[in-house]
C-alpha cells in the first residue's frame, strides 16, 4: 500500500489538460507538502504513460474531463488498470449526484475545482490517510446508483487498445476514422468491436453507444443491460 508516514515524501500525479489549472494545482501541493514529488499528464495517453512509469504514486488527482476518455470512464479504467492507485476527482461540476458517481465509481474523493488553498490540503490529507474526502454535505446525499455498474465493470476490465476503440466509437467516429486515429487495420478495429460487443453484452453499434453513454457526467437516458438469458433470435 502506500507511505503515509509524516516524514515520507509524497508522490502526486496531477491529470489536467488546462496548463494553468495544473499550475495552481501544482502550487497548492507544494504549499501544504514542500517535499512533494510532482508529474504531470494533459491527456489519457500521456497519463497512462505517467501511471505506468510512477505505479506508486500516493495519489492521482484527475480531471474529470481529459481529452482521450468520455465521462467518468477515464476514472473507471485507471481504477480497474491500477486498483492500488488512490484516484481523486477535480472538476469545476459541483453537482453532489456527479461526485456522489464518482465515488461509486472508484474515487476516493471529489475536489472542486473552485476550493480554497485549505480544503484542498485536507483533502488531501485524508486522502493520503485512506479515507474518502467530498465537501461538507454531500456524502448524506449519495445513494448508489448502481443500474450503470454494470457498464462500470465492463470499462474497467478493457485493454489500453479496446477503452480507446471504446471512446471513440461513443464519440461517433467510423471503423474506418478509429482505424486511422489507432495506426492500425479496419480488421483490427473490428476485432477491437466484436470484444467490445460481447463484454458489454449487445449486439449493435447504437446498442454500445447507448451502454458507454450511460457513462457521461450528464447522461442522455437510462441504459437498461439485456436480459441476460435473452432469446437468440431477432
Amino acid at each position: 500500500m502506500h507511505a503515509n508516514s509524516n516524514n515520507a515524501v509524497h508522490k502526486f500525479i496531477i491529470a489536467d489538460d488546462h496548463p494553468l489549472f495544473r499550475s495552481a494545482l501544482r502550487q497548492s501541493i507544494t504549499q501544504a507538502f514542500p517535499d512533494a514529488e510532482l508529474y504531470e499528464a494533459e491527456d489519457m495517453e500521456s497519463l497512462q504513460r505517467c501511471v505506468a512509469r510512477h505505479g506508486d504514486c500516493d495519489l492521482l488527482l484527475l480531471d474529470l474531463h481529459m481529452p482521450g476518455a468520455r465521462g467518468f470512464s477515464g476514472l473507471i479504467f485507471l481504477s480497474g488498470q491500477y486498483p492500488e492507485l488512490p484516484v481523486m476527482v477535480v472538476s469545476a461540476n459541483e453537482k453532489p449526484e456527479v461526485m456522489c458517481r464518482a465515488i461509486d465509481y472508484g474515487a476516493c474523493g471529489f475536489l472542486p475545482k473552485s476550493a480554497p488553498v485549505e480544503t484542498i490540503t485536507t483533502a488531501l490529507q485524508q486522502a493520503l490517510a485512506g479515507e474518502i474526502w467530498l465537501p461538507q454535505g454531500v456524502a448524506e446525499q449519495c445513494a448508489a446508483e448502481s443500474s450503470d455498474l454494470v457498464v462500470a465493470d465492463v470499462v474497467a476490465s478493457l485493454t489500453p487498445q479496446q477503452f480507446r476503440v471504446a471512446t471513440m466509437l461513443a464519440e461517433g467516429l467510423l471503423n474506418k476514422q478509429i482505424a486511422y486515429e489507432m495506426n492500425v487495420t479496419e480488421a483490427t478495429v473490428k476485432a477491437h468491436l466484436t470484444a467490445l460487443f460481447r463484454k458489454l453484452d449487445v449486439n449493435s453499434r447504437t446498442q454500445a453507444v447507448l451502454a458507454l453513454g450511460s457513462l457521461d457526467v450528464e447522461p442522455p437516458g437510462q441504459f437498461t443491460p439485456p436480459p441476460k438469458h435473452a432469446p437468440a433470435h431477432a
